[in-house]
């Protein structure tokens, strides 16, 4: 799935929102990328998509050093802010697609950002910025709509206020969430770059009052781009349908998937 740069870069007229507002990431899923690729305290990783930074601190807090690559020089501007006191994190304001490696690192990883990079490109320019045996780590967190006990609700309130809104992007409670992030098992096994893939799965919950939520949808792609006076409709309607349904609070259920594989 190929997108448009406007969609890509939509998250930097929300910088500072998206930071407050978007979850952390399980320890586990941290753990998982560090046991796959054998990482010992003082390595440095490369990231892709760092958005403001909090995969990143989550990496360097395990000792590790990070170049993290940021296409959105709002984002970068953010990210360099929270990751100002550790001290091996170097924020670069740049696309992978148009990055020049000067170095192979140990892992590659990009938290939910993978599906961004060009599809046709990023298999070979992350093979190319990783040593033998390396470890690819994609990561993302989707919200688990079959398990969501307000997701009839929602969904219709999606319905009534913003019919046109496509069910394409995870936080539509009519989507299939892991469409996202394609078959990795498919990805892989069809490469001759990398292989082994494997798919750890971790799951969790958040619990949000009406306004909370309201505040991540406005960090998402799908609902920054609609025009204004529906988007204000529709938040209007998710709020009102975890005000009526919800007794003022919506406790989503989330999994975070680490995707993984080897450089051959």
């Amino acid at each position: 799935m190929a997108f448009r740069d406007e969609q890509r870069l939509a998250f930097g007229s929300v910088a500072w929102l998206y930071d407050r507002a978007r979850p952390s990431y399980p320890p586990a899923a941290i753990d998982d990328v560090v046991a796959h690729a054998g990482l010992q305290m003082g390595d440095t990783v490369l990231e892709v998509g760092a958005g403001t930074g909090k995969a990143t601190v989550l990496l360097a807090e395990r000792g590790l050093g990070v170049v993290a690559l940021e296409p959105s020089a709002e984002m970068a501007s953010v990210a360099r802010d929270r990751c100002r006191r550790l001290g091996r994190v170097r924020v670069v304001e740049t696309e992978f697609e148009r990055w020049q490696a000067s170095d192979v690192f140990p892992a590659l990883v990009s938290v939910q950002a993978w599906h961004w990079i060009a599809p046709q490109v990023r298999y070979e320019r992350a093979r190319a910025a990783l040593g033998p045996g390396a470890t690819l780590a994609a990561v993302w967190t989707f919200p688990d709509w079959t398990t969501c006990s307000l997701a009839d609700a929602l969904r219709q309130a999606y319905r009534a206020a913003a019919p046109q809104l496509s069910a394409d992007f995870p936080m539509h409670p009519a989507s299939q969430p892991t469409r996202l992030a394609g078959d990795w098992r498919a990805e892989i096994e069809s490469s001759s770059l990398f292989a082994g893939p494997t798919v750890r799965a971790h799951a969790w919950t958040q619990a949000y009052t009406s306004a909370e939520y309201v505040e991540l949808l406005q960090t998402h792609q799908d609902h920054i781009l609609l025009a204004a006076p529906q988007r204000r409709r529709l938040l209007a309607a998710v709020a009102d349908a975890i005000n009526g349904q919800g007794a003022g609070t919506l406790t989503m259920p989330f999994v975070t998937r680490v995707c993984l594989a080897k450089r051959r």
